[in-house]
C-alpha cells in the first residue's frame, strides 16, 4: 500500500499519461497515416505500370459519359477527337517541374458535338520575372489527341479560381472548381495530355516508381509506440528496487533491530597514517622514559654504601 501511494504522486501520473497518449497516438495515428500513405503509393505504383503496357483506347470504352469516376481507371491512356475550347483556359499557379517554378495550362476540350467537356492539362510553361508567360495557343479545329487519365486534386477552402493579370487561375487542378469558373459542365476527372500531341507543351513526367520512405517510417512509430510503455515500465520497477533496497540497509542499520550501525573498515591511506601517527608516539614515550631512567638518575639499588664511599674518597681524597 505504501508503494501504491508512492506512485500516485503528481510526477508518476503525469508520465503515465504522456505515456499513454503518445503510445495510443502512435497507434491509432501516426502509423496509420504512413502506412496509408505507402499502400497508395504502391496502388498508384501498380496503376501506373499496367497503364503503361496497355495500349490506348477509346475513351468511350474506359470512362463513359455521365458515369463516376473510377479510381482503377486512373493513368490509362485515352483517345478522343473533339476541338479546344481556347476561350475558356486557365492556369495552375505555384507548381512545380523537375524542381523548378512552373505553370500549367488547361484547356477544356468539347468531344464529338460538344455534349461532353474534358479538361485537359496541355503541360506547363515556365514563369517570368514579374509577368505571366506568354501561352502558346492551342490548335483550332477537330483534332485528335491521346492523354492520360488523372483523378481531381480538389480545391482548398479559399484557394478557388480567381483572376489574375486578366487571366483565369486557379491552384489545383479540380474540374468542378474550373468548371463552376467558366460555366460549362466538365467530366469529374482530367487528362494530362501525352508527349507529342496537338497543343502539347512542357511534358510533365509521370511520377518515379518508388514507395518512398513510408513503410520504415510507419514501423518506426509503432516501434516508438511499443518502447514508450516499456521504458515507463523499466523506470518503475528500478525505483521499486532502489526503494526496496533503501528500506532493507535502514533496517539492518537499526539498534533496534539487534544489529549494529556500520563502521567504516579500517583501511585506506588516512587510516594507515594514523597508525603509524600512534606507532610513532608510543616509540617516542618509551625512548623518553629510558632516557629519564639514565640521565640524572640515582645509583643503581644494587650498589652497596661501601663503594659509593670509596668512589667519593678516590676522587675527592680522604
Amino acid at each position: 500500500m505504501h508503494m501504491l501511494r508512492t506512485f500516485l504522486r503528481p510526477g508518476w501520473i503525469a508520465l503515465g499519461v504522456v505515456v499513454v497518449a503518445f503510445a495510443a497516438m502512435c497507434f491509432t495515428l501516426l502509423a496509420p497515416w504512413q502506412l496509408g500513405k505507402n499502400t497508395a503509393t504502391e496502388e498508384r505504383n501498380d496503376l501506373i505500370k499496367s497503364a503503361m503496357s496497355t495500349d490506348a483506347v477509346d475513351l468511350a470504352d474506359v470512362a463513359r459519359p455521365g458515369a463516376a469516376f473510377a479510381p482503377s481507371t486512373e493513368w490509362r491512356e485515352v483517345t478522343l477527337t473533339g476541338r479546344y475550347l481556347t476561350d475558356k483556359e486557365v492556369l495552375v499557379r505555384l507548381r512545380s517541374v523537375d524542381e523548378r517554378p512552373a505553370i500549367e495550362v488547361l484547356t477544356p476540350f468539347a468531344v464529338g458535338d460538344g455534349s461532353r467537356v474534358l479538361l485537359v492539362d496541355r503541360g506547363f510553361v515556365r514563369p517570368e520575372q514579374g509577368a505571366l508567360p506568354e501561352v502558346p495557343a492551342a490548335p483550332t479545329g477537330e483534332t485528335t489527341i491521346a492523354a492520360r487519365i488523372r483523378k481531381s486534386e480538389g480545391t482548398s477552402p479559399g484557394r478557388g479560381a480567381h483572376t489574375e493579370a486578366g487571366s483565369l487561375a486557379v491552384y489545383t487542378i479540380d474540374p468542378a472548381e474550373v468548371g463552376t469558373a467558366i460555366r460549362t459542365t466538365l467530366d469529374p476527372f482530367y487528362l494530362q495530355l501525352s508527349p507529342d500531341q496537338p497543343g502539347s507543351l512542357g511534358e510533365i513526367p509521370l511520377p518515379q516508381l518508388e514507395s518512398g520512405p513510408y513503410l520504415s517510417y510507419g514501423l518506426q512509430w509503432l516501434a516508438f509506440g511499443i518502447m514508450a510503455p516499456l521504458g515507463a515500465g523499466y523506470f518503475l520497477v528500478s525505483e521499486i528496487r532502489q526503494r526496496r533496497a533503501a528500506r532493507a540497509a535502514a533496517a539492518a542499520g537499526s539498534p533496534d533491530a539487534g544489529g549494529t550501525p556500520d563502521t567504516p573498515a579500517e583501511s585506506g591511506p588516512r587510516n594507515r597514517r594514523d597508525r603509524v601517527r600512534a606507532d610513532l608516539q608510543q616509540a617516542g614515550t618509551a625512548t623518553g622514559t629510558r632516557q629519564r631512567g639514565q640521565i640524572g638518575s640515582g645509583p643503581e639499588a644494587g650498589a652497596t654504601a661501601a663503594d659509593v664511599r670509596a668512589k667519593l674518597s678516590e676522587r675527592y681524597g680522604g
